[in-house]
């Protein structure tokens, strides 16, 4: 099993974050933009070019954030799956002037739509990785990056 690493856009304005919304078997739920790296490509030209996909916004791509791990044979009813191991990095990002939030051209599979969440409704709603929320509502205060280990 090889190990992917992916890129990750944090953008919040005025206390909502800008989420891509998901369907499957178990309903909505909703994750930051962002996708798989690709050879020869910085991690920072990575998030820019999956929001350009996912989004269809240009952005700029701060600091690093966060770093976090998925493996999924580390998770509950995980028999039968193929292994995939996947290393995140979460940038803060911000949208360039001009640009307004829509479906991409290389929207991500179950991806049904863009939505921007209000902070304070993350924990009830299906946001993964869920061990970011509790980040989520002072970036200013996180001494980065923090490393937020192996977490759904």
């Amino acid at each position: 099993m090889s190990i992917r690493s992916a890129a990750k856009a944090i953008i919040i304005h005025e206390g909502r974050l800008l989420v891509n919304v998901y369907e499957n078997e178990k309903g909505i739920h909703y994750a930051l933009p962002g996708g798989g790296q690709d050879k020869e490509e910085t991690l920072r030209e990575a998030v820019v070019r999956e929001c350009r996909e996912e989004i269809n916004c240009a952005v700029e791509a701060g600091e690093m954030l966060f770093v976090r791990e998925y493996i999924n044979t580390r998770l509950k009813n995980c028999e039968g799956i193929e292994a995939f191991h996947q290393i995140d990095h979460f940038f803060r990002c911000r949208l360039l002037p001009g640009h307004q939030p829509a479906m991409g051209p290389g929207a991500d599979q179950n991806q049904i739509g863009i939505d921007w969440l209000p902070l304070e409704r993350l924990q009830e709603a299906r946001f993964f990785p869920a061990a970011l929320i509790p980040w989520l509502a002072d970036l200013d205060a996180v001494e980065r990056p923090v490393y937020l280990g192996a977490v759904d």
